[in-house]
Order: structure tokens, then C-alpha cells, then sequence
């Protein structure tokens, strides 16, 4: 079976059992959510094999599975009707198969140089924002303790960042750089998230504002570690947190 076989096959069946996820029980579902998010793993794990190793290539696992569990717990805040469950369906299929392509080209690209890098970043940056809404959403629609707020935002950004950031290296050899500035990216999230716990924002517009933090240190550690890092990409970024932040404010129910 060709590699882009596998990669039909693997979006179909993902598909499929996120559809069967639907007919369990509440509490079922997210067990079933898990366990879906464990067979995205191996199913990218045999899509992408040729191109792994026991190296930093893994990071290329983290995306899939977090896009999974992120689009599983956000179809539960959805109404339950087909015209919704049908087109969330079809944009969870597209975007497994996306990111086959995409971390395709990243397995690839850290052995050797290939033409669709640069592309495949710009996508998998994208990929990587709408995953970070989803899950944001998701914690924040627990309506959980401050701890577990703080806590899950920390885990699950952590895992985004650091292969977020690995995707601008592609580098094959551990780098504790990378670990440590993903961690300290990780807890400036984390805190941010803790601050909203005390802001009368709704779930949409606190998972908006995470996620808009997310692009900017992101977007500058990926620009730094590219040597892009310019006075004017750190304007570019700061305006769009200004924007957004004064946008919050003013959304906000002070009432």
C-alpha cells in the first residue's frame, strides 16, 4: 500500500469512528474519545513510519492526537442536530488528512531539504491555532477550579509549542533550548488563562484570547529560531494582541 493509500485509508477510518463515538452515551463518549485519540496515534504512527525514528521526529505525533481530543470534546458543546454534527464531520476528516500531508513533509524534512517546507509550515501553523481553539474551549467550557484551569492550559500548550517550535528547526537531536522555551511559553499561557478565571468573558472569547496568545509567542519563537525575527514581525504580532485584547475588553459584560 502506497504512503498517500495509507493516508486515505487512515482519515476514512478515523472518520468513521469519530461518527460511531456519537451513538455511546455521554459518559461513554469520552472515554471513546480518549481511545480514538490513542488510534490516531498508531494510525499516524503506520502512515508515517518511514519517516520516524526514536528522535525528535515523534513531535509530529502530538498535533494529530491533540486535534483529535480537541474536535471530540468540542462536538459535545454543539447543538445536536445533523446540520451540525454532519459539517464538523467532514472538516475533521479534511484536517486528518491535512496534517498527513503536513507531517509528512516535516518527517521528511528532518533528514533531507524538500521543496514544500515552507508551505507545509504555513499550514501547520494554522492547523496548530485551530487545534489550540478547540481545546482552549474545551477546558474552559469545564467551568472548572482555577487549578485545573491553569494546569490543563499549561499540559496541553506545552505540547503545542514545543512542536510547534520543533517545526521551525526540524531537528532530529534533542535541544533542551527548545524544552525550556516551550516551557516558559507554556506557563505565560497558563497564567493568562488563570487571569481570564477573574475576567467575565464568555468561553468564546476566553478561548479566542488564548489562542490569539498562542499565535504571538508562537509566532515570534518560530520567527526567532528562523532568524526572521525583525522589528516589524514583533510589531506585526503585538498590534494583533492590542487588537484583540481592547476588542475583549470591550465584549466584556462589566455589568
Amino acid at each position: 500500500m502506497s504512503k498517500r493509500q495509507r493516508f486515505v485509508v487512515s482519515a476514512v477510518l478515523l472518520s468513521l469512528g469519530f461518527i460511531a463515538v456519537q451513538f455511546l452515551s455521554n459518559v461513554n463518549r469520552f472515554w471513546a474519545i480518549g481511545a480514538l485519540g490513542a488510534v490516531t496515534l498508531l494510525l499516524f504512527i503506520w502512515s508515517l513510519y518511514e519517516g520516524l525514528g526514536k528522535n525528535m521526529t515523534l513531535l509530529t505525533l502530538i498535533l494529530p492526537v491533540t486535534f483529535t481530543i480537541g474536535v471530540g470534546v468540542f462536538w459535545f458543546l454543539l447543538p445536536t442536530s445533523i446540520y451540525t454534527r454532519i459539517p464538523i464531520v467532514i472538516f475533521y476528516g479534511i484536517g486528518i488528512y491535512i496534517l498527513l500531508l503536513t507531517l509528512n513533509i516535516y518527517s521528511v524534512s528532518a533528514t533531507r531539504t524538500i521543496a514544500l517546507l515552507r508551505a507545509a509550515r504555513g499550514v501547520g501553523f494554522v492547523l496548530t491555532l485551530v487545534t489550540s481553539f478547540l481545546v482552549f474551549d474545551a477546558i474552559l467550557s469545564l467551568k472548572a477550579p482555577i487549578y485545573w484551569n491553569i494546569i490543563l492550559v499549561f499540559i496541553f500548550s506545552f505540547l503545542l509549542y514545543f512542536q510547534g517550535l520543533w517545526s521551525a528547526v526540524l531537528s532530529i537531536e534533542y535541544s533542551k533550548d527548545l524544552t525550556n522555551t516551550s516551557l516558559i511559553m507554556a506557563l505565560i499561557t497558563s497564567q493568562i488563562a488563570g487571569s481570564l478565571y477573574f475576567w467575565p468573558v464568555t468561553v468564546v472569547v476566553g478561548s479566542l484570547f488564548l489562542t490569539v496568545s498562542l499565535y504571538m509567542l508562537l509566532g515570534l519563537g518560530q520567527n526567532k529560531l528562523e532568524s526572521r525575527l525583525f522589528s516589524a514581525t514583533v510589531r506585526e504580532h503585538a498590534v494583533v494582541g492590542i487588537f484583540v485584547f481592547i476588542a475583549m475588553y470591550l465584549a466584556t459584560h462589566w455589568s
